[in-house]
C-alpha cells in the first residue's frame, strides 16, 4: 500500500479549531499506533470503525465522466474534526488511518497519454492499482473485526471494498464463504460491461468475481439505465432496484418502504452500505442532478440501513467540493460528515 498516507495526532490537531470548554472530534479521534503492523493497530484499538479516505477521480474518468470527486476528502475532514464530541457520539469510537495518494498515477496519464482513447485506457488501468491497494487495507480492518468507513473517491472502489471486506470478515469468522450483499443509494447501477475498471462497473465486477451474493439498488433513475444492464438486471435474482420514479413519481411506496424493502432483501449476511452522492439534489458531484433525493433522506437512509442490516462498511462516493468546470460547493464535505455520524450513531444504538 504505498500510496497510503497515515495520520499522526498533529495531522488532526492541525485541521480541528479548538475551544476552551468543549472538546472536538479531532481531539477524540484514535489513530494508527503501529504504522509497520496495521492489523496489530486495528486489533489493539477499542474503536468499532475505522475511517479512511480514497480522494482520486480515475475511475469516474475511466467512465467518461467530468472528475473531481478528488475534492470530497480535506473539506470532509475540516467539518468532520470540528463537530462537537458528546454523548451523542464520542470520537473515541473512530480510528482515522489516513488517505491514499494515487496523484503520481494521474499526473503521468494526464502529461504522457496520447489522444483520449488512450487516455481513458490508461485510467482505467490505474484503476486496478487502486483496487489492489484499497483491497488489502479494508481486509485488514474486517479481519480485525471492525467496520470500514471510505469516502471516495469514484464509485469505482465499491468493487475493492467489497472483495476486501469479504475476504476479511470471512476470515473474522462472521459470514462462512467470503461473499457479501450490498445495498445502494444511487441513480445509476453501476452495471456496466466488463470493459475495464471504471466507476460504472463496481458491482458488475464484484459479481463476476464472487464476492458479491445480493445486490439491490434504491432511486435508480430511468433515464440512465442502459438497456443491456436492465435486461441482464431484471433477469437476475440476487438483484433488485427500485426506481427513483417508482418511489416519487408514480408513489408505489414511500422512500422508508424502498430502503427496507432493501435491507429485507439483503438481511441473509453481512450487507456494505453504498450511497453515491449524485442520488442527492443539486449536491456537487461527478453526475450532479437536478432531480434526485434531498439530503435529510440520505441521512434517513443511512441511519435506517445502519440499524437495520447487518453492517460490512459504509462507503460514501462521487460527492466533490470542486469540479473541472469551476463549480464549487464547500458544504458537500459537510454534508458527507453528518452521513459518517448518523451511521455510527445508528450502528452504536442498535450493537
Amino acid at each position: 500500500m504505498k500510496h497510503l498516507k497515515i495520520y499522526n495526532r498533529q495531522d488532526l490537531l492541525s485541521l480541528t479549531r479548538i475551544r476552551r470548554f468543549e472538546t472536538k472530534m479531532g481531539e477524540r479521534l484514535q489513530v494508527v499506533t503501529d504504522e509497520n503492523d496495521l492489523l496489530k493497530s486495528f486489533e489493539g484499538s477499542p474503536a468499532r470503525y475505522v475511517l479512511f479516505g480514497v480522494p482520486e477521480d480515475l475511475g469516474a474518468r475511466g467512465n467518461f465522466g467530468s472528475g473531481g470527486c478528488d475534492t470530497l476528502w480535506i473539506p470532509f475532514l475540516q467539518s468532520f474534526f470540528n463537530l462537537q464530541s458528546n454523548d451523542f457520539l464520542d470520537g473515541y469510537e473512530i480510528l482515522l488511518v489516513g488517505h491514499f495518494d494515487f496523484g503520481d498515477m494521474q499526473y503521468v496519464i494526464d502529461t504522457k497519454a496520447k489522444g483520449e482513447d488512450e487516455r481513458i485506457e490508461a485510467y482505467r488501468h490505474a484503476v486496478l492499482t487502486i483496487d489492489d491497494e484499497v483491497e488489502n487495507l479494508v481486509k485488514l480492518i474486517t479481519a480485525a473485526k471492525k467496520i470500514p468507513i471510505v469516502i471516495g473517491g469514484g464509485h469505482n472502489n465499491a468493487y475493492p471494498l467489497i472483495k476486501g471486506a469479504a475476504k476479511g470478515w470471512h476470515k473474522a469468522g462472521r459470514i462462512p464463504l467470503a461473499q457479501l450483499n450490498c445495498i445502494s443509494l444511487d441513480a445509476h447501477a453501476d452495471y456496466r460491461p466488463l470493459e475495464g475498471r471504471h466507476s460504472g462497473n463496481a458491482f458488475r465486477y464484484a459479481e463476476e468475481d464472487g464476492y458479491l451474493q445480493k445486490y439491490c439498488v434504491i432511486g435508480l433513475h430511468e433515464n440512465y439505465i442502459p438497456q443491456n444492464s436492465w435486461v441482464d438486471i431484471v433477469n437476475n435474482p440476487f438483484i433488485d432496484c427500485i426506481t427513483f420514479e417508482d418511489i416519487f413519481i408514480h408513489q408505489k411506496r414511500t422512500f422508508l418502504q424502498a430502503v427496507a424493502h432493501a435491507t429485507g432483501f439483503t438481511e441473509d449476511s453481512m450487507t456494505g452500505i453504498e450511497l453515491d452522492m449524485d442520488a442527492i439534489q443539486h449536491t456537487l458531484s461527478s453526475a450532479m442532478t437536478p432531480v434526485g433525493i434531498s439530503p435529510v433522506q440520505a441521512r434517513q437512509y443511512v441511519s435506517f440501513a445502519a440499524a437495520d442490516a447487518k453492517a460490512a462498511y459504509l462507503h460514501i462516493c462521487e460527492g466533490a467540493t470542486r469540479l473541472p468546470d469551476g463549480r464549487t460547493d464547500p458544504q458537500s464535505g459537510k454534508l458527507a460528515a453528518y452521513l459518517v455520524t448518523d451511521f455510527i450513531k445508528a450502528g452504536l444504538a442498535f450493537r
